[in-house]
Order: C-alpha cells, then structure tokens, then sequence
C-alpha cells in the first residue's frame, strides 16, 4: 500500500502531460535547468571571491609586516 508500482506514475505522467501539455513542461524544464546552473554558478563565483578576498588579506599583512619591520630599522 505505501509503495507506488509503474503503473501508477504512468498514470500520474500521463494525467500532467494532458493538464499542461508537452511544450509548457519543456518550458518548465528549461527553467528549471537554467536555475539550477545559475544557482552553480554563483556558488562557483562565491567560492573564487573568497578565495581572492582570502589571498588580498594574506598580501595586506605581509605587506604591513614588511612596513613595520622597516619602521623598526628607521627607529634604531
């Protein structure tokens, strides 16, 4: 009873295809795709800027070392 066999979702599939039609579950699946890549992309673009906001902070307190250490030597 709690599992559905093939012939159900056959049933279920064929009832959807008549309700909305081929070319609107096209369109629906495009949107869908084109969603779920965008949605990729950013996590993508995401991951990259903290990455480069990551390396620009590493650069800063080198530098900042750097200019601290030079103080000093002007100091002595």
């Amino acid at each position: 009873m709690g599992s559905f066999s093939i012939w159900h979702w056959v049933v279920v599939l064929v009832v959807v295809l008549v309700i909305f039609g081929t070319k609107k579950l096209r369109n629906v699946g495009g949107d869908l795709g084109g969603a779920v890549r965008d949605f990729k992309k950013a996590l993508n673009t995401d991951e990259s800027s903290d990455k480069l906001q990551a390396d620009k902070l590493e650069a800063d307190k080198a530098e900042a070392s750097t200019a601290k250490a030079a103080e000093r030597e002007k100091a002595d």
